[in-house]
Order: C-alpha cells, then structure tokens, then sequence
C-alpha cells in the first residue's frame, strides 16, 4: 500500500497468526519495542540465515526490552515447521493475505533474471514502545544484519 513509511511515522497496526496457534498484535506489545521483520519465504537460505541471526541474539533482545517478529506470507503450519526444523526462538507471524505486508509497503516488484514478479522485500522495522517506527532497515543484506538491529534496539 504505502512504500512512504519514515522513521517518526506510527507503525500500522497488525494482527498475525503464529504458527503455535497463537495470534501475536501489536495492540498487546504496546510498551515494548518490537523489531518486526519481513522476509520473502520459509526455509530459503537468506531467509534461514536471517532467522538465525536473530535466534541467535534472542536472550540479547530481550534483556533490552524487545519483541522479535518475522512476517512472512506463508502459512502458520509451513511457519512451525520452519521453527522446528531450525530451532528458531523468534515469533513468526503468517501474513497469507498480505495486509501487513501491503500495509509496510513490502510488497514490491522484483526482478530475477529479467523476471519481474511481485514479492517481499527484505526490510526490519525498529518500532518504539510508543508504536513509533524509529529505524527502517531496506533491501536488507543478511550477513551483519541482526546485530545491527540489536544495536538500534539498545540505543532506543
């Protein structure tokens, strides 16, 4: 929908589905900082790889008073496996209509060996207690990445 979020602008509000069943909102996390990060599929090697990275971290986030949530548009099911496979501790909410996505402005042309298709650019949002987006991180490289972020979250 809108590719024009800033840092300063009210995050839109969301509503996922996990993939234990649950429903994570960013109406209950008000208080917290939340790092929601979008990503193009479950299970793919950048994606894995970023998933990862912030697993890895999880206790660090935490401990500076922060949610870690990967949006993608697969589904809870394809989500848990995910987790499970990898041992991910980051929540992974399933966007399969693509609302959020589209509401974040992620949702984006791509093009792959002259191949141009819609999909999910890779892109962190460092969102404040207040429900401020204070950092946008675009067109995200994986190697680095969650530290960076955890940086951003301790300097909030």
């Amino acid at each position: 929908m809108t590719k024009d979020l800033e840092p300063g602008a009210r995050a839109p509000a969301f509503s996922l589905e996990t993939g234990d069943s649950a429903k994570i909102a960013s109406k209950d996390l008000k208080g917290k900082k939340i790092v929601l990060y979008f990503y193009p599929k479950d299970d793919t090697p950048g994606c894995t790889k970023e998933a990862i990275g912030f697993s890895e971290d999880i206790a660090k986030y935490k401990r500076a008073g922060a949610i870690v949530i990967g949006v993608s548009k697969d589904t809870p099911a394809k989500h848990q496996k995910f987790k499970d496979k990898h041992r991910l501790k980051v929540m992974l909410g399933a966007d399969e209509d693509g609302q959020v996505v589209a509401k974040y402005g992620v949702w984006v042309e791509k093009n792959m060996y002259g191949r141009k298709y819609m999909g999910i650019e890779r892109t962190t949002f460092l969102i404040d207690q207040k429900g401020v987006i204070r950092q946008i991180w675009r067109k995200v490289k994986v190697a680095g990445h969650a530290r960076e972020v955890l940086d951003a979250v301790k300097a909030l």
